[in-house]
């Protein structure tokens, strides 16, 4: 998702039998909506100054659009979780108690409607009703085997015998070995390229790993044998040396026939 420089906030509800907008609108709703969208601008970051973010009030229920928020970078990637409903334990801590907030509101007023939308691109963030179901999933860590290629950064130790590992996008992780094994094969395997066979733990939600140990150095490298690969050659240059043309001969067997 490409971030913008506006976000439109709206609430919508009937009071006294009309519909919400800026010029009939409790008292007390404008004033929660108004810290509710500063609460979600701001995060626990702090990366949106809501000093700095001019607003405006549109009609069309109670609607603020923000702008300013192109450098906002929690708040654009928080926007692309919310677009799945089991994405609050994704997001800062303070947009997703909001988020529960007006959910909460929602699930006991039919009427009462929240959506973000970007106002430049006019795609809707995510919108709350009463049907909304946005939630917490607890953190889950698994048992996995995995094979990791990167490079070795370093490995051994006196005490703990460890692989550093820099993966090939750029994270470095930690695999807990032996010396004995360490010390098996006779290839140089410190800072160079390498499949590692591991077991570890996996977060279900982040996809971080966490305890992971060593079970196996992995042969990946494609080898070449420039002699087994002349020999193939002459033995594929024997096979057909009875055959004029290969090329017809292969379509005559296919059923081709000119």
């Amino acid at each position: 998702m490409n971030p913008t420089d506006q976000l439109r906030f709206a609430v919508n509800d009937r009071i006294n039998d009309a519909e919400v907008r800026p010029s009939h609108v409790p008292l007390v709703l404008l004033g929660e909506f108004q810290k509710d969208v500063s609460e979600f601008l701001k995060g626990s970051s702090r990366d949106v100054d809501p000093a700095k973010i001019l607003v405006s009030i549109e009609e069309g229920s109670l609607a603020f659009v923000a702008t300013g928020l192109l450098t906002a970078s929690t708040l654009w990637t928080d926007l692309e979780h919310l677009k799945s409903a089991d994405s609050l334990s994704l997001i800062d801590s303070k947009r997703a108690s909001v988020v529960e907030r007006w959910q909460s509101v929602a699930q006991k007023n039919p009427h009462r409607r929240y959506s973000v939308v970007d106002q430049l691109a006019q795609v809707s963030f995510f919108m709350i009703d009463s049907t909304s179901n946005f939630r917490r999933i607890e953190d889950g860590w698994v048992y996995v085997e995995k094979y990791l290629h990167g490079n070795v950064v370093n490995m051994g130790g006196s005490t703990k015998a460890n692989v550093h590992l820099k993966l090939d996008n750029g994270v470095t992780l930690t695999i807990a070995s032996t010396q004995a094994k360490l010390a098996r094969g006779e290839q140089n395997r410190l800072y160079r390229s390498a499949l590692l066979h591991v077991t570890a733990e996996e977060n279900l939600l982040t996809k971080e790993l966490r305890n992971l140990n060593l079970l196996a150095f992995e042969d990946h490298q494609p080898r070449y044998d420039d002699d087994e690969f002349n020999l193939m050659v002459e033995r594929g240059t024997k096979a057909w040396a009875d055959i004029p043309n290969a090329t017809a001969w292969l379509e005559a067997l296919r059923g081709n026939h000119a």
